[in-house]
């Protein structure tokens, strides 16, 4: 075991204070990796807060990771001292279901994936994550962060990333298609570029004409605000698809109305309350009301590599370890441009 420096929330809702944590010793097939930099998701804030459940406390936040490997087991083969690694939302996952076999290791169905943390090992032990100076990870759930991409730009790709590359990889983003990203925030300005680096004519569907410039400096063709009634009446029955990126209750019908006959709304935001639907929205022009949730190793670095090959990673803010909590706060009030990022050192 070794004793590293972290910032954990002690219990729900309390604020994230600096700590200590125990990591595991590096086994047979674990690289030891000292954590440059950490993006801070709304997913942690989520979690922090027991926003989506009863959590488990002491917790460490952080699933957007970016370090150096600096210990490796006798048995790894895919990495080796001082490659540049990710991990994202996930440890581990029972790797022998249908779904993790095909590369879906997402949604594992022999007891789910092994969160980053907030979730429990087959060690039995917390999970701790990435707001902390080094995490040890089985090489199979390790990412190589390609030299294209600096480690602080990356960091969030290993959620907010691929949580945006994989649905629209799944839903056919490309030439020909119209595609309309909801909320334009962490994951939403990675929507917007993915969806123009492959090719798909972009529209961003945010509240206010506030983000403009940046969305159309990043990628975006078109650019409406929500709260202007007459955006939905203009765009009706425009869009292939519609990824949603917010984490607030949205009026589906009102969105659902945007879609063309066999288009697919897909949620990648996670409100913490119930949303109401009138099922009509999807019989009529037999649409697709969808979700999806990040994307699987395989995946993953195929997401990092087409990030590296078209030059770009994420728009960040880089904050010492002391702001995380004047950080979760302006997280709330949608007050980043477009992800804040944890320089590790700093812990």
């Amino acid at each position: 075991m070794t004793t590293v420096a972290a910032y954990a929330a002690p219990a729900a809702k309390a604020p994230l204070e600096r700590t200590t944590i125990e990591r595991r010793a590096v086994g047979e097939f674990d690289v030891l990796i000292d954590i440059k930099f950490a993006g801070i998701c709304h997913s942690d804030i989520h979690q922090a807060r027991e926003g989506w459940g009863q959590a488990i406390f002491p917790m460490v936040p952080g699933h957007e990771i970016a370090g150096v490997v600096s210990e490796v087991g006798s048995g790894v083969t895919k990495f080796a001292v001082g490659d540049r690694v990710g991990v994202g939302c996930m440890v581990d996952s029972c790797r022998e279901c249908e779904n993790c076999r095909a590369g879906l290791e997402q949604y594992c169905t022999g007891g789910g994936m092994t969160g980053t943390y907030n979730a429990v090992g087959k060690d039995g032990r917390p999970t701790y994550g990435g707001y902390s100076e080094k995490i040890v990870v089985d090489e199979n759930y390790v990412l190589r962060i390609p030299d294209g991409l600096s480690l602080d730009v990356a960091a969030p790709l290993l959620c907010a990333g691929i949580t945006t590359y994989s649905p629209l990889r799944h839903w056919n983003a490309g030439p020909g298609k119209k595609v309309a990203v909801v909320g334009f925030g962490g994951l939403g300005h990675m929507g917007v570029k993915i969806a123009h680096a492959l090719g798909a004519e972009v529209t961003v569907l945010s509240q206010s004409l506030r983000k403009q410039d940046d969305g159309l400096k990043l990628g975006a063709d078109h650019y409406y605000a929500t709260s202007d009634p007459q955006t939905f009446e203009e765009l009706r029955g425009t869009f292939d698809l519609i990824l949603s990126t917010v984490s607030a209750p949205l009026d589906l019908d009102a969105f659902l109305s945007l879609l063309k006959t066999d288009g697919a709304f897909v949620n990648v935001g996670a409100p913490e309350e119930p949303v109401a639907l009138n099922l009509f929205s999807v019989i009529g022009g037999r649409k697709t009301l969808a979700g999806s949730g990040i994307g699987g190793i395989q995946e993953t670095q195929e997401m990092l590599d087409f990030c590296a090959a078209h030059g770009f990673g994420a728009e960040i803010e880089l904050i010492g370890a002391d702001q995380i909590n004047e950080a979760y706060e302006r997280v709330l009030a949608s007050d980043v441009r477009y992800r804040f990022v944890i320089d590790t050192a700093t812990i």
